[in-house]
């Protein structure tokens, strides 16, 4: 399993159209339903600072090629304009799940 995740700064206010620009929806429901879940969390201390991230159930190779299908790109250039700065982006391999 691969957690993809983005933490960003964005232009105060900018969330709502944040939410709306990122929105994957017209991306195919089998190339959606490879992530587990989905979250997208707010710093308690700063709203503007937010993080999305997901658990994709594959390979890194299988999820650089859903990445396309998905239009990862035009994703980002939507969301774009509503970022000050990207704190970290990048894909994690899970090496552990702790659960009660």
């Amino acid at each position: 399993m691969i957690c993809t995740l983005t933490a960003r700064r964005l232009k105060p206010g900018s969330y709502e159209a944040f939410r709306s620009a990122w929105d994957p929806s017209d991306a195919p429901a089998e190339v959606i339903g490879r992530w587990k879940r989905i979250y997208h969390v707010r710093d308690v201390d700063d709203e503007n600072v937010v993080i999305s991230f997901g658990l994709f159930d594959g390979s890194l190779a299988e999820l650089r090629a859903i990445q396309g299908q998905a239009g990862r790109e035009e994703q980002v250039s939507r969301v774009d304009p509503l970022v000050d700065e990207v704190l970290l982006d990048g894909s994690y391999e899970v090496v552990e799940e702790i659960a009660h």
